[in-house]
């Protein structure tokens, strides 16, 4: 089938997806021009986060890369790009303590984090054997083999959904930790939830997206069903 009418919402989902990255990298663009009146670097400030949340064996490394910032559950160590790791701007800042954020609730096992870690072996390997189930499927017309993609491909959505209150959760954190050392001042409150709005859109579009595409699979699997009955 070439063509499903789950295909035309995907493609929406899709341009959203895209708008999504084009306002992440315009709004840490535009707020990174805006200078925190904390003056402090983006490192300084992961460095107090964690001090304050006792978190003094968890380092922060700088990385290459533009937006490349990202908590290591593994090694437990926050990695900031250079932009953000060096900038004292507020969308430095603010990245900073996003990521933080994530090391805060490994610290207090916050229950998504949780979840989402032991669920990667399983997603990770759903996720890769999943396309090729599903497009032998289509190809050779064996259900069986639909209908397991559909199942490993489902993994990879809850994956995703679940990492939705994850990325909400530790911007939400962000915020309060900046907020109650003195980091911003109310009135820069504005600029931070503009970049970290931005960045959660992105998770919101990509879920969107996978939703969508795994009800166009269960679709078709339903319709091929009852067409051999």
């Amino acid at each position: 089938m070439l063509f499903h009418p789950m295909d035309f919402l995907i493609l929406i989902a899709f341009g959203i997806s895209l708008w999504a990255q084009f306002k992440v990298s315009s709004n840490f663009n535009t707020w990174s021009q805006v200078p925190a009146s904390s003056g402090l670097t983006g490192a300084e400030v992961a460095r107090m986060i964690l001090d304050r949340n006792g978190l003094y064996d968890v380092p922060v490394e700088v990385v290459p890369g533009r937006l490349t910032d990202h908590y290591d559950p593994i090694s437990r160590t926050v990695r900031l790009s250079e932009p953000v790791y060096y900038g004292r701007s507020i969308a430095a800042i603010s990245v900073a303590a996003h990521e933080v954020g994530h090391a805060v609730q490994h610290q207090q096992s916050y229950g998504a984090l949780v979840l989402r870690h032991r669920m990667f072996p399983i997603v990770n390997f759903a996720s890769g054997a999943a396309p090729f189930l599903l497009l032998a499927g289509f190809l050779f017309q064996q259900l069986s083999l639909i209908g397991l993609g559909i199942i490993f491909f489902s993994f990879a959505v809850a994956f995703q959904l679940i990492t939705l209150p994850v990325e909400f959760n530790a911007s939400s954190r962000a915020k309060k930790f900046m907020l109650a050392e003195g980091i911003i001042y109310p009135d820069e409150k504005r600029g931070v939830n503009k970049v970290l709005r931005a960045a959660a859109l992105t998770y919101v579009a990509a879920t969107l997206i996978s939703v969508l595409e795994l009800l166009k699979y269960v679709l078709i699997f339903t319709q091929s069903n009852n067409n051999e009955e």
